[in-house]
Parts: C-alpha cells; structure tokens; sequence
C-alpha cells in the first residue's frame, strides 16, 4: 500500500499554533496549489488543500512561514468524517504534513515582513550543484545498455 502526497502552492493565511489538552502542537492550515493547465481565455485555476502538522513540524511552520509564503508539503492523505452544526454528514480530505520545505526566495512571498531568519533551506547533498570539471566521459563500449 502506498498513501504519499505532494505539494507546493501558498499559504492561504497565517498558520496558527495550538496545543491539544495532552500538550502536543498542532497547525492546520490551507494551501492554494496552481493548476498546471490553462484554457486559452481563462484565468488560472487553483486548488486549496488542506493541511494539518504535528509537534516541531507544525512550531517550524508556524515560525517560519506566514499568509503568502511558498511551501512544499510532504505527507499522507486523511480522509474523515464529521456532522456540521446543522446534522449533515460531510467528509473531510487533508494531507498530514511528515516533512515541508521552503520554496522560492525569501521575497517571493510578495509580504516585505522582514525576520533575522534565513528562509532558504540548503540543498540536500544529493541535489547539490557539481562543476563541469567534475564528471568525466565515460567512453561508449563500457555503457550497459
């Protein structure tokens, strides 16, 4: 079985941080994430996914990002259901954050809310730049295929 889900869009408000009465931290919050597709005339589309975050994830969030900032959610899809006020049944459908990242710089947001933290997160190791010099042809009778 696999339950993995995806995304990068802008926060939709200010995350907010709250304790439950067993003092864990949580955060639920909305992302509004672009459509890759656009009709010729029409305005682009946009999903807003909902999103809620544990423990030092959801403190990290609500830390570092703010209404307007671009994020990257790493997670499982949850799906629930719950009565409104008025006794309909209604189904729920968010991600649980594992892991988010920042995107973009630190001025893309278009907020000119200026904190002492950097708001770009290194490149993993993996994903690091490399210098031309530093590969070197393989020659043609040792590929495998």
């Amino acid at each position: 079985m696999l339950n993995c889900a995806a995304i990068m869009g802008r926060l939709t408000a200010d995350p907010e941080l709250h304790t439950t009465n067993t003092g864990i931290s949580v955060t639920s919050f909305t992302v509004a994430v672009d459509r890759n597709f656009v009709r010729q005339g029409e305005e682009r589309q946009a999903d807003f996914v909902d999103v809620v975050a544990w423990r030092q994830t959801a403190e990290f969030i609500c830390k570092y990002f703010h209404k307007g900032s671009m994020i990257a959610v790493q997670g499982s899809i949850q799906t629930g259901n719950y009565e409104d006020r008025n006794g309909n049944k209604r189904k729920r459908t968010e991600i649980s954050a594992d892991n988010v990242s920042f995107c973009g710089s630190r001025n893309d947001s278009g907020n000119s809310r200026n904190d002492d933290v950097a708001y770009e997160q290194p490149a993993p190791a993996a994903f690091s730049t490399a210098d031309e010099g530093d590969f070197k042809e393989i020659p043609e009778d040792d590929l495998p295929f």
